[in-house]
Parts: structure tokens; C-alpha cells; sequence
């Protein structure tokens, strides 16, 4: 069973930037698709960025393209998400997930494991 672990969450003035870490323990998410979500008190979890197995794909929510940049190493089994200019709309909590597959997927129900969890707050 696939078990994740995120790391490099913190609190950070609009503007920064933070490098958030996924690392899969059991070694058994390599040939599949990886995503990262996030969920703000009193809202749905959304997507925020997802990877093809491979890394040849990748997808991005419009609120956050062109700041955030997904990428993953598969010698390491890990995924990062580096998240630069960030606003205080982007405070939430960010969730790492293994998908059902090896391509990309937008929607929670394509996505099987799911990590913790870290918080993510971004103050003016």
C-alpha cells in the first residue's frame, strides 16, 4: 500500500516562496500519475497540480499556473511542488495523492492514496 508523506509546509508573507515535498515510503507510486491538492477552511479539496507517470505530462489549476511548477523524481519516489508568488488565497492545506492510473487526473476520484497533509498559510 502506497503511503505518502508531505513536508515543507510553513507560514510565509505574500510574495514568497515555498517548496512543499512528497515522499512515497513504500516505494509503489513510480508508474503512477501524482497530484497535488489543497483545501481552505470551509472548502472543497481542489486540484492544484498533477504529473504524468513519467513527468512527460503535466497540469496545472489556472489559480495557480505560472507560479507553481510540479515535478518528480522517480529513483527517489518522490513528487515537489515549488510554489513562488504566492497570495493569501493559496493558504490551505496541501495534499499529495497517488493516482488510479499512470496518467494525469484533475478530479479527486482519480486518486486512490492520499497523504496527511501539511498547511500552507500565506499572510499579507
Amino acid at each position: 500500500q502506497v503511503q505518502l508523506r508531505e513536508s515543507g509546509g510553513g507560514q510565509v508573507e505574500a510574495g514568497a516562496s515555498l517548496r512543499l515535498s512528497c515522499a512515497d515510503s513504500k516505494r509503489t507510486s513510480s508508474n503512477n500519475g501524482m497530484g497535488w491538492f489543497r483545501q481552505a477552511p470551509g472548502k472543497e479539496r481542489e486540484f492544484v497540480a498533477g504529473i504524468s507517470w513519467n513527468g512527460g505530462d503535466t497540469r496545472y489549476a489556472d489559480s495557480v499556473k505560472g507560479r507553481f511548477t510540479i515535478s518528480r523524481d522517480r529513483s527517489k519516489n518522490t513528487v515537489s511542488l515549488q510554489m513562488d508568488s504566492l497570495k493569501p488565497e493559496d493558504t490551505a492545506v496541501y495534499f499529495c495523492a497517488a493516482a488510479l492510473r499512470a496518467s494525469v487526473s484533475t478530479a479527486t476520484s482519480g486518486y486512490r492514496y492520499w497523504g496527511q497533509g501539511t498547511q500552507v498559510t500565506v499572510s499579507l
